[in-house]
Parts: structure tokens; C-alpha cells; sequence
């Protein structure tokens, strides 16, 4: 069995947003709104300070609250796990939204939510998501979880990593490596 999952080394991210650029491109997302996006965070008390560049998006949960909300299953999950919305199902009730705790669909202007897809339509071609591939200082690795000798796996057994919001449940696979 696949389980896709993605891994962003905080070490490396430079946040050039050479990942959000090449997601809207790919996925035509219309100016104005992200599938992914660059946050910056500091932490500690002057002197002691420390900062870290990550990129987010959708988290493709194994729990994901999106799923158990949507009235029309216009949020579905195909094998391998991505979590996918299927815009002519969906009536922009934004349920699945309230539900994300990770705050990463949008309502697209033609009415229905988007958000990433983990770029579904190159992963069912072999290729990886967009975002992977032009990230200049390769912080993004996209594979199988259930492969341990993939790139992601090899990296989730080697290195720290954490998720993000674990107090939510969700389960979710993006990872962060620091």
C-alpha cells in the first residue's frame, strides 16, 4: 500500500517561495489566493532568539476533519491518501474549512474550496508535486511513508521532525525536519 506523504527541512528553506510560485502555475490558482504559502517564525527573548523559514500547506490528514464534514463527499481521499476536492461536487458551504485547523483551503472564485492536492495529477503520472521539484535548496521531499527505504522515509528515520498541531488529532503527513 502507498501512503503519500511530504517532509520540509527547516534547515534548508530559504523562503524564496519558489514552491507557492510553481504551485499557482501548475494548478492555475488565481491571483490573489495560495494553495501554499512561507511562514516565518521567531521564537525566544532577545538576544536568544531563534528563526525558522517553513512552507504549509493542506496537510493530506489520515484524520482528516474536512472529510467528516463535507455535506455533498465533494471532499474525498483517493489511494495513497491525498486528500482531494472535487469542485463540482462541492457547493462552497465552507463546512471544511471551519473544520481545518491547519486554515489551508480557500474558497476559489468560481465558488467551490480549493487547496493542495499534493499536485495529484503529476503524482498519478510518476512525476512529484510541483512545489518538490523547483525548490532550489531541496527542502520539500514528497514519497511513500509505507516504503522505508524511500527519501521520505529514510529522512523520517534519521532526522528529528515534528507535526504541527498534534493536539488536533488530525494525524496529519506533513513533517517537519529540524
Amino acid at each position: 500500500m502507498t501512503r503519500y506523504a511530504m517532509a520540509m527541512d527547516t534547515r534548508k528553506c530559504v523562503g524564496c517561495s519558489a514552491c507557492v510560485l510553481a504551485c499557482k502555475a501548475e494548478n492555475n490558482v488565481p491571483e490573489g489566493y495560495n494553495r501554499s504559502w512561507v511562514v516565518s517564525e521567531v521564537k525566544g527573548t532577545f538576544p536568544n532568539l531563534s528563526a525558522e523559514l517553513r512552507t504549509e500547506r493542506c496537510n493530506h490528514c489520515d484524520a482528516a476533519p474536512c472529510l467528516r464534514v463535507c455535506p455533498t463527499g465533494a471532499t474525498f481521499r483517493v489511494d495513497g491518501g491525498i486528500v482531494l476536492v472535487d469542485p463540482e461536487r462541492c457547493t462552497g458551504c465552507k463546512a471544511c474549512i471551519a473544520s481545518c485547523p491547519y486554515d489551508a483551503r480557500f474558497v476559489h472564485p468560481d465558488g467551490h474550496v480549493d487547496k493542495c492536492s499534493f499536485c495529484f495529477h503529476r503524482v498519478e503520472r510518476g512525476e512529484q508535486p510541483a512545489c518538490t521539484e523547483v525548490c532550489p535548496t531541496n527542502s520539500l521531499t514528497f514519497g511513500d511513508l509505507d516504503d522505508p527505504d524511500s527519501a521520505i522515509g529514510q529522512l523520517l528515520s534519521t532526522r528529528q521532525w515534528r507535526i504541527d498541531k498534534a493536539e488536533a488529532g488530525t494525524l496529519p503527513n506533513i513533517f517537519f525536519l529540524s
